[in-house]
């Protein structure tokens, strides 16, 4: 009786807060929990005219859904893309943040500062297919702005978003224009973190300003980078679908073509759910096992994992 009163004590007392969880608790538990019982279509002859009893009700074969994904000829160059895409952005983008939110913090004046997060971290706010058209618009080698320049400087145009060669480093250059602002803020709250009487000490010890950045500022950062890298390295898998949906074509899905978008393409307009969950399903699990690995690589090196 009195774990209850306890209970509805805390539940009357911090009503509002509790009130405040329902909508992420509700997000979690459509989006994130119940889709779960659809992973069952990767070991079963699932067809959509089934409905939700299919889930249960559809004939079992075990392993064949992924048998037919590794069995296809695109499978290799989806894995490959995906990964050499994702270790690009991880690569390039991962530590652009943490050198925006350096640059940000050593700036003396406060109204440059802050208009400088402004407008750093208001392009993540934009869509993937406004930046697309952005791009469209820029880059297309018929009426892109970028071309008809080159054409009157150099005589000729280039097909940007055509070149196979070209993309990836699209692909990379525009989503580090967009997620570079928003992703210092996390780093620009670790920096306000520490504690000033570090830097103070440094001073006095006859450390400079680089010093001071290189022995404090760096190192109170640390465990949030880890925290973040380990979340994106359970991330290797995810190459950004959305933005490569709105930018690819015919010409560079040999190098553009992921996991997401053969999901999207073997499941949505094929209709072939079983393999695109067997695809998913194995994307979910490499994320598992990369977080986990790379989490205890962490704890022997000294510092703090996940958990």
């Amino acid at each position: 009786m009195t774990g209850g009163r306890t209970l509805g004590a805390r539940l009357r007392r911090y009503r509002l807060l509790y009130l405040m969880m329902v909508p992420a608790v509700v997000y979690l538990f459509v989006f994130k929990y119940m889709p779960i019982f659809g992973l069952m279509t990767a070991f079963r002859d699932y067809h959509p005219t089934m409905g939700l009893r299919g889930f249960f009700t559809a004939p079992w074969i075990g392993f064949k859904n992924f048998r037919v994904f590794f069995g296809s000829i695109y499978a290799g160059q989806i894995l490959a893309n995906t990964v050499i895409i994702s270790g690009l952005k991880i690569a390039f983008i991962f530590p652009a943040p943490i050198v925006l939110a350096l640059m940000i913090n050593e700036m003396q004046n406060t109204v440059f500062q802050r208009s400088i997060q402004t407008v750093t971290y208001l392009p993540h706010f934009i869509s993937w297919v406004v930046i697309g058209g952005i791009l469209f618009d820029m880059l297309s080698i018929s009426s892109g702005s970028l071309n008809i320049l080159l054409e009157r400087l150099i005589g000729h145009r280039v097909d940007f978003l055509g070149n196979p060669g070209a993309f990836r480093w699209i692909l990379v250059v525009s989503e580090m224009w967009k997620e570079v602002g928003w992703g210092s803020i996390v780093y620009l709250a670790a920096i306000a973190g520490i504690d000033t009487e570090l830097y103070e000490a440094a001073s006095i010890d006859g450390a400079g300003h680089f010093r001071q950045v290189w022995h404090v500022t760096l190192p109170g950062l640390l465990p949030t980078v880890t925290v973040l890298f380990l979340l994106r390295i359970a991330a290797i898998l995810d190459a950004g679908f959305e933005q490569i949906l709105v930018l690819y074509s015919p010409p560079v899905y040999g190098v553009a073509d992921i996991l997401d978008t053969y999901v999207y393409r073997v499941g949505m307009t094929q209709g072939r759910y079983g393999v695109a969950t067997a695809a998913g399903l194995f994307k979910s699990v490499i994320g598992f096992a990369m977080v986990v690995g790379a989490n205890k690589l962490v704890r022997l090196t000294g510092q703090k994992g996940l958990y």
